[in-house]
């Protein structure tokens, strides 16, 4: 039987939930549709299919912005209606009467303490009473989740691309050497598609369209081949629907200035690395993570910037929630050292 013990990743593009004994039992769109600002209509994968269609009276929402909570009302009430749909309405009313659910929350190494805190208090103050709740950076889940060591004195080099962010993390002996954040991931690539498609084509493209052609078109590295797509929107001069036909190249030229921008900030930690654990990366080269890591030749061009082997996970967006699933499953081992040091550090040095 399953326990009331729950990890939660809540990224920009998607929350991912994993329950003890029973594994990743939610992976949906992190979007909320809601009508006149109040009241819930549609959450996840639904309320994204509602995502630039819908009424004025109806507004899609994502209640995560660059990692961090930017609608807690928003986030709070998604996390509540989870609960009550994958487990009913007993358990979420035993939950608000003092139930003995654990929670462990996985959030950004490199964002405020305000910010860390949010992430707490939305299952604090929620109707999701609770025993424990606990905060793992997620730098360390990300690590666990790709199957590393981190309690080792091995340097471990991760770069997790996102939705909304990067974060570049080095690790060793279970704390976070180097860290960096940044604001660029698939979200900044899509809006870069749909300016770059708009000055060259005079058409206005949504995000979800632009995302079609990242899926379809981009790569880390220009291809001599041309591969083309077409997309559908609205002519910019006329006013009226439209469809073009867009190329790879064009793909490329648009995500080259975000893609640099991550080069730039894995060399910087590079550099600020120490000598030991840079001939640890040297030998065991760089973990990539996260969702975007699916565009083509991402690997690739990390490899060739920075003369680097490159590790790519098969369900790269699920490494952080699988991590938090390991420190939940190694308490089940009873290896009590583990578990503590790694719950130490990520919550630097208070465990909640």
């Amino acid at each position: 039987m399953s326990e009331k013990i729950y990890g939660i990743d809540m990224g920009t593009n998607s929350i991912k939930i994993y329950q003890k004994a029973a594994g990743v039992i939610l992976h949906q769109k992190n979007m909320i549709a809601m009508v006149k600002k109040k009241e819930p209509l549609a959450l996840g994968d639904e309320a994204y299919s509602m995502y630039e269609k819908a009424p004025k009276n109806i507004e899609v929402k994502q209640p995560i912005i660059n990692g961090v909570i930017a609608d807690f009302t928003a986030m709070q009430t998604m996390i509540q209606l989870y609960f009550k749909g994958m487990h009913g309405k007993k358990f979420a009313e035993g939950l608000a009467a003092g139930g003995n659910a654990e929670f462990y929350i996985a959030v950004p190494s490199d964002i405020t303490e305000v910010e860390k805190r949010a992430f707490y208090d939305l299952i604090a103050s929620s109707s999701l009473k609770t025993k424990k709740i606990r905060i793992v950076e997620k730098p360390i889940a990300d690590a666990l989740g790709a199957g590393l060591d981190v309690m080792d004195a091995t340097g471990r080099l991760i770069v997790n691309i996102g939705a909304d962010t990067t974060e570049i993390s080095l690790i060793s002996l279970g704390g976070i050497v180097q860290s960096r954040l940044l604001k660029i991931g698939g979200t900044k690539f899509d809006e870069a598609i749909q300016q770059t498609v708009k000055k060259k084509h005079n058409l206005v493209i949504g995000m979800k369209s632009a995302e079609r052609l990242k899926m379809q078109l981009a790569s880390g590295i220009k291809e001599d081949e041309e591969i083309t797509y077409d997309v559908m929107g609205r002519n910019l001069i006329t006013g009226l629907p439209n469809k073009v036909t867009v190329t790879n190249h064009l793909i490329f030229e648009a995500m080259s200035e975000s893609l640099s921008s991550i080069i730039d900030a894995i060399k910087f930690i590079l550099e600020k690395t120490p000598p030991e654990l840079s001939m640890d990366i040297m030998h065991d080269g760089v973990c990539m993570t996260g969702g975007s890591t699916h565009i083509k030749n991402l690997d690739l061009l990390i490899q060739q910037e920075t003369g680097l082997s490159i590790m790519k996970m098969e369900e790269p967006e699920l490494t952080v929630v699988k991590g938090l699933g390991m420190i939940m499953e190694i308490r089940i081992m009873k290896d009590w050292l583990i578990i503590y040091r790694i719950l130490i550090f990520t919550n630097q040095g208070v465990v909640l």
